[in-house]
């Protein structure tokens, strides 16, 4: 009688911790919403190669508003708006969390996404973060557990991404980013540093160089992302809807693979023009899903495709 009471003493309080936990988790997610001063900064350190060209160090900084566009229990999604002037919005990354998630899309290399499936031991009380792409199609995604400790808060992952914007129209001596993220809440808002490997994947991996990136967003007044609202308020039934696009093709749960350009346009611009031309008087959500799925299957390549009427 005494080892039953003792099991499930022990049952309660580690469900009791496991749920104090995952309050905290949710907590530190939700402190990356705001409005913030950004600065991106990256620098090449490490090369293997004696003879390699290290490039010049990149330095940038932009007004940014982080808000939730999602929540249920098990998922928080974050959208980005980078804020140009006192005007001009520009739709920037996703960040979508979601609580001991066992699906993955993993990025292999040249437009290609391997699903992959975990067990649900291997994501105990674990977070995925999936990234995406300013389009909301896919960029890269890990798990791993929010740490709280010594009065700190932080999750960090390695996980294999597409080249940067800042470089995939720049160079091509390179296939496959390995960025190590660690995401940090701080008294000032929070840090998105990188320890990013730059891998030639042909069969082996071969790095060719190492790169540090350290992007501080630094809370300031919110009324200076007012605009980053009023913008939002107007697009976001057509991204939601492209949202549930994506969300159907995901859940198809087989691997993806798209092409590079078709009419010499990426997927992003052909889908922001659409937004344009769908948001032109009253909103019909049928209409644009139908063109949403249109614009996406004629990117995709292999027998995955999404089903329309």
């Amino acid at each position: 009688m005494k080892t039953l009471l003792l099991i499930v003493f022990c049952l309660t309080l580690g469900t009791v911790y496991a749920q104090k936990k995952k309050k905290q988790d949710i907590e530190a997610i939700k402190a990356m919403c705001g409005c913030y001063d950004v600065s991106f900064n990256f620098s090449e350190t490490f090369a293997a190669e004696k003879d390699y060209e290290f490039h010049d160090n990149y330095h940038s900084g932009a007004l940014e508003y982080v808000f939730p566009v999602e929540e249920t229990k098990n998922k928080i999604v974050l959208q980005h708006l980078l804020v140009i002037g006192d005007s001009m919005i520009i739709k920037h990354w996703r960040q979508d969390w979601l609580y001991e998630n066992t699906d993955f899309h993993v990025f292999y290399k040249d437009n290609t996404w391997k699903y992959d499936r975990k067990t649900p031991d291997a994501v105990k009380g674990q977070w995925t973060q999936k990234v995406y792409q300013v389009d909301d199609s896919p960029r890269y995604e890990g798990s791993s557990s929010w740490v709280h400790v010594d009065g700190r808060s932080y999750w960090e992952n390695t996980a294999d991404a597409p080249l940067p914007r800042r470089e995939f129209s720049k160079r091509s001596d390179y296939n496959v980013m390995e960025r190590r993220n660690r995401h940090e809440i701080t008294d000032y808002g929070w840090v998105h540093e990188q320890d990013n490997g730059k891998v030639v994947r042909q069969g082996s991996d071969k790095v060719i160089a190492r790169e540090k990136g350290w992007n501080t967003y630094t809370k300031t007044e919110e009324n200076k992302c007012q605009p980053a609202k009023d913008w939002w308020q107007e697009k976001q039934a057509y991204w939601n809807d492209v949202r549930k696009v994506w969300d159907e093709l995901f859940a198809v749960k087989k691997t993806l693979e798209f092409e590079k350009k078709i009419d010499g346009k990426v997927l992003f611009m052909k889908l922001f023009a659409l937004e344009d031309e769908m948001l032109q008087g009253d909103y019909d959500s049928t209409a644009s899903i139908a063109k949403i799925k249109a614009t996406i299957n004629a990117y995709l390549k292999g027998d995955v495709a999404l089903v329309t009427n």
